[in-house]
């Protein structure tokens, strides 16, 4: 969950570590830091509390001429967030920056007699007491049997203070991706830091170590022999991670995402087809399954929701939403007949990776749906839906979500094809209505205005409610949680029917209700609670498509979408809630790209 950054060469390593930084905070900002060889050879530290920018002040009042150093930005798990607890730490002639946590540290603790030596609470000093202990002077050797040391997950950059102008890394689960440049060797957490100088990478394979110097990154096996590391390319650049004009990364990545759609959806279409050919993914697979696991956290598990929705009634097999933090510890009924669908942005998502790995262990065939490429979940699956969402930056997922839906319909369209449930003709329709989505999320972005004036009736409010039914439910969550993790007002989803299960207790004046009517067969059933929360002085904001009648009265406030079917109106829903949750943060002063206590990607349990 914290950003790391290493950089060796010609270039000015200060000034690149801070703009690596800038690019990583996303990660994790509670607190930063950096260390840096000068050109005597010579270590210095500067850490600061707070965001990366309290870090910049503090490197400007003293600059260090370097070409040789690491940085990271923290997101907090061991101990507080204070100046000792920031990163790097040294012990001895090891400095070490940690993403990910050491579980045994208390038992290392122990081991190596640490007691009343650590300045710290965290993990990670823990760590570099360890190798520092294990270290004579050949960081190879010390470093592979201090691998032998550890459990947990990890990404390390270290320096060794007798040897300067090298920077040594390792990973177990938590990511990292290195590129040798013209401009010199790097090293970061995340492929965002890279871009400026490179579009070529590799994921740095598990339990392998990386050796960057001015001149090389040397990749070596746990035997210590040299190997060859898999190069990849960016399929983005460094445009795709700038705001380019936005306010704020969330609403830039709200504007992007018919886009993104289309990118995800046509390259995966032939004569009108769902075709997933490229991916390898065997129709014979799908057609014989007899259920369907989909994992994951957070959005991306709304976006299994809303899947499940789709699939369950029509392809008549069972299809079972798991939280992936859940999956491992619910002695889950999986095997070879089941198939695994597993989604994360980022492809690192630490639970959901174990996830994988259990349901891969019981028989079970694995498609990940992931947006970057070479990371570990797309590494360890047996097929890979890649998303073409570009960088997403801001902590709130709002494209990812869109694309990873995008990419379950599809994959939807195929099985359906496959078991015989949709005809061609059918099918042909199907992806048809889907592309059609992609204006209609346009034309919903466009009423900002609207939803600007709707949100006034919201950030005054502590509490806020999401209700709707079937599908309308599923798309709730995600409203939900959007509204919340950025604008701190508690927000929750209800299913509309169970209002009067003791939910309805919570209704009072002018409470602000979000209710989405959306699906034909149950609009009836979800007016009638639409009526119940309003009876009870609700400010009741209505979601509907075009042509739904409405009885005057029934809410304060109406948002009509284009006329979409049923099963397509995730798509325009998405962006109005995503909107709401936007302008309510702004209209609270809030940081819209960073709320407080999160980070972009979970890369620790």
């Amino acid at each position: 969950m914290c950003g790391i950054i290493g950089y060796c060469g010609p270039l000015d390593a200060q000034g690149l570590i801070l703009e690596g930084l800038s690019q990583l905070e996303y990660r994790g900002y509670d607190s930063a830091g950096i260390a840096l060889f000068d050109e005597e050879s010579h270590m210095h530290f500067i850490k600061k509390v707070g965001k990366v920018a309290a870090l910049k002040e503090a490197c400007a009042k003293d600059p260090i001429l370097s070409h040789c150093g690491i940085g990271h930005t923290r997101w907090a798990t061991h101990g507080g967030v204070t100046g000792e607890n920031t990163h790097p730490h040294t012990v001895g002639n090891v400095t070490m920056i940690h993403n990910g946590i050491i579980e045994n540290y208390h038992a290392l603790t122990e081991n190596y007699h640490l007691q009343g030596k650590l300045k710290s609470q965290t993990d990670t000093e823990v760590a570099a007491a360890v190798l520092n202990e294990l270290y004579t002077g050949d960081p190879l050797g010390a470093i592979r049997e201090f691998l032998g040391c550890l459990e947990g997950s990890y990404s390390f950059c270290i320096m060794f203070e007798d040897r300067p102008g090298e920077i040594y890394a390792v990973r177990n689960m938590s990511p990292l991706v290195a590129a040798y440049t013209g401009s010199g060797a790097f090293i970061a957490s995340d492929l965002t830091a890279l871009l400026p100088y490179s579009r070529s990478y590799f994921v740095v394979p598990e339990q392998k170590i990386v050796k960057l110097t001015a001149y090389t990154v040397l990749l070596y096996d746990p035997d210590g022999r040299e190997c060859e590391p898999e190069i990849l390319t960016a399929s983005w650049n460094t445009n795709a991670a700038m705001k380019n004009g936005f306010p704020h990364f969330m609403l830039k990545e709200i504007h992007e995402q018919p886009e993104v759609f289309k990118n995800t959806i046509l390259p995966r279409l032939n004569k009108g087809l769902p075709d997933f050919s490229d991916e390898n993914i065997p129709d014979e697979l799908l057609k014989n399954v007899t259920g369907i696991r989909i994992i994951a956290c957070g959005t991306a598990m709304h976006a299994g929701m809303v899947a499940r929705a789709l699939m369950e009634p029509r392809l008549r097999i069972p299809v079972t939403v798991s939280v992936a933090s859940e999956f491992r510890y619910e002695e889950p009924l999986i095997d070879d007949s089941i198939l695994s669908i597993v989604i994360s942005q980022s492809g690192e998502t630490i639970d959901t990776l174990a996830a994988l790995r259990l349901a891969r262990e019981s028989g079970s065939k694995v498609i990940s749906i992931v947006n970057v490429k070479g990371s570990t979940i797309a590494r360890e699956s047996d097929y890979v839906i890649y998303t073409h969402g570009g960088p997403e930056i801001a902590v709130a997922s709002t494209k990812a979500y869109t694309v990873q839906i995008a990419a379950l319909y599809l994959l939807f369209c195929r099985m359906a094809l496959a078991r015989g449930v949709y005809s061609e003709e059918h099918a042909q329709s199907f992806t048809g209505s889907l592309l059609a989505c992609a204006p209609a999320m346009e034309a919903m972005i466009q009423k900002k205005t609207l939803i600007q004036e709707i949100v006034t009736h919201i950030v005054g409010s502590p509490d806020a409610f999401f209700i709707g039914r079937g599908m309308d439910y599923a798309f709730s969550l995600e409203g939900a949680l959007k509204l919340k993790e950025i604008s701190y007002i508690h927000a929750e989803a209800y299913a509309a029917g169970e209002l009067k299960h003791g939910t309805i207790a919570l209704i009072a004046d002018h409470v602000p209700v979000v209710a989405i009517a959306t699906q034909t067969n149950i609009l009836a059933k979800t007016i009638s609670n639409i009526r119940e929360v309003k009876a009870r002085g609700a400010y009741v904001i209505l979601i509907v498509t075009e042509g739904t009648r409405i009885d005057n009265g029934l809410a304060d406030v109406l948002i009509t979408l284009p006329a979409t079917e049923d099963k397509f109106t995730v798509f325009p829903i998405a962006a109005v809630l995503q909107l709401i949750a936007y302008y309510a943060s702004v209209q609270k002063g809030l940081d819209v790209d960073q709320p407080r206590n999160l980070a972009k990607s979970v890369t620790v349990e």
